[in-house]
């Protein structure tokens, strides 16, 4: 019973996703950095005749994945940086357009973060102005994925494209930040964007004067940006009718993630956090045949396997990081999700 609710949970968690356009060029990038795509794309589990359609939603997990494999593959740790600099706005499908045919950067701006919902799903875009600053926000927050720092890179650098667009080829940010730590070429970033880059924060972003937000768009096409507006919207209703609802459960997953480390989550505290009532979550997971215990069990089994693959964490602290009060406790769960003890996993893994 628990095994079928799990595969009904990862079949509903695989919905989250971006559109293809966003991989445009790919292919034939990764062979230009001296890689094979077919080999890529097949680790990753990508389909590449889904980028031929660049409304096509692509699985955001595989997303991640294909980049993190390219930068493995082709042994450029900065793979993501390098795509992200080259990618044009113009390529980026409707979302491109959206900015592009905006009448100001900063109806660009905002035009790009009303819609990115429907560009990709799972994640955060939004644009903060505080005094004579502004800041680009960008961070994924689909709980199952912890692998993503190519496309943290890539997607800044699409952004810095779209601005630089409008502000001209020269313009740079005030400065940039990752939510990754500083990797070792970390002196290519600084020339990629020609700004101070700092890492380990808590959010990608770009920070930038408020009074660039006033240049014109020199593609700027109100009658255009109405069509592309309302494909996208109509883009957005078609998936809602066909997904039904999957955004509640990557919103339970994101708080399980953040309350995991203060304990045991609870389904009241949780549902506290959603503005809604438990009894309301409890049947709204009920609806897709799941529980809120199935829930933090898929979160704890994806967060063990990251902490004890991308770190040297003790496991007495990693079993405090998935909210277990006794060492003992994670070692029981973990046997039972994979037949091995955590060490021994770790060794096998290794």
């Amino acid at each position: 019973m628990q095994l079928a609710t799990t595969r009904r949970l990862a079949d509903q968690l695989q919905s989250i996703g971006v559109l293809s356009s966003a991989a445009t060029g790919l292919a034939e990038f990764i062979q230009l950095k001296g890689g094979d795509a077919d080999r890529i794309f097949g680790h990753a589990g990508f389909d590449p005749e889904h980028l031929q359609h660049p409304t096509l939603s692509l699985d955001l997990k595989q997303y991640c994945a294909v980049f993190e494999e390219a930068a493995r593959q082709t042994q450029d740790d900065n793979f993501g940086l390098r795509y992200g600099n080259q990618f044009k706005p113009d390529s980026l499908g409707m979302l491109g357009y959206v900015g592009i045919c905006s009448e100001t950067l900063g109806d660009a701006l905002r035009n790009v973060v009303k819609v990115f919902p429907v560009h990709q799903q799972g994640s955060l875009l939004r644009l903060e102005v505080e005094g004579e600053w502004c800041r680009l926000d960008y961070q994924v927050r689909y709980g199952a994925i912890f692998r993503k720092r190519q496309d943290a890179e890539l997607s800044m650098g699409m952004f810095t494209n779209l601005m630089r667009h409008a502000l001209g080829q020269k313009w740079a940010p005030e400065r940039v930040h990752f939510e990754h730590p500083q990797p070792e070429a970390w002196h290519e970033h600084c020339k990629a964007f020609d700004a101070p880059v700092f890492f380990g924060q808590p959010c990608n972003s770009l920070v930038f004067r408020k009074s660039t937000l006033e240049k014109a768009m020199p593609d700027r096409d109100g009658r255009l940006l109405a069509i592309v507006m309302e494909s996208m919207e109509l883009l957005a209703r078609q998936w809602g009718e066909q997904q039904g609802g999957h955004g509640i459960i990557n919103d339970v997953q994101a708080q399980i993630r953040i309350q995991l480390a203060e304990g045991e989550p609870s389904l009241e505290q949780v549902a506290d956090l959603l503005n809604i009532t438990p009894w309301s979550l409890q049947r709204r997971l009920g609806e897709r045949g799941l529980t809120f215990s199935a829930l933090v069990e898929k979160v704890r089994q994806e967060l063990a396997q990251y902490y004890l693959t991308r770190t040297s964490l003790p496991i007495s602290e990693l079993a405090l990081l998935l909210g277990y009060s006794e060492t003992s406790a994670f070692s029981r769960a973990f046997r039972r999700w994979h037949g091995a003890s955590p060490k021994q996993w770790r060794k096998s893994d290794a």
